[in-house]
């Protein structure tokens, strides 16, 4: 093999080699911040047919519905635990602490993300209401079909009733 041969093969396996090292360190990086899909009854029971669940102490992102009766406000102060459900007969406990967007309410679909802190706790660090009675993520909406959904336009009114301030509903 002649010095020129020799020297591109030495530049190019050089250019691969620092290519790949980079694409690694890329993907590592990324699934430190992927944050998967579930629904209450797949955290629980588990996920595909394998019935893989999510570890404790991983980042996901959590949809369904808010179970009515469940939303309990700590004290005055910004946190708040409410229960989620889907199709299933499991139950996820989701705690969190900050402003909730205006549309949430109980019976209303919702997606938090957040930290799974127990087999059935989840620690949100945000809760998404949905903006529109008729649009909803598609893996939400398979996996809430056969659930009633009370539109916002049908739901009792508590803005007339002295209920102080209107946050103990």
């Amino acid at each position: 093999m002649n010095p020129r041969r020799k020297k591109r093969l030495v530049m190019t396996s050089g250019i691969l080699v620092g290519v790949a090292f980079a694409t690694g360190l890329v993907l590592y990086a990324l699934s430190q911040n992927i944050d998967l899909f579930y629904t209450p009854t797949e955290i629980v029971e588990g996920k595909g047919t394998e019935q893989i669940k999510p570890e404790v102490g991983q980042r996901l992102r959590i949809g369904g519905l808010v179970v009515p009766g469940s939303v309990r406000r700590e004290g005055s102060g910004l946190t708040v635990a409410f229960s989620l459900i889907d199709v299933g007969p499991a139950e996820v406990t989701v705690e969190y602490e900050g402003i909730l967007p205006d549309l949430f309410r109980e019976g209303q679909g919702i997606v938090a993300q957040g930290i799974l802190v127990a087999p059935d706790r989840i620690q949100a660090t945000e809760v998404l209401a949905r903006h529109d009675e008729e649009y909803m993520p598609p893996a939400l909406a398979e996996a809430l079909k056969g659930i009633q959904h009370v539109p916002p336009s049908q739901q009792k009114s508590y803005d007339n009733e002295d209920t102080g301030g209107g946050y103990d509903r």
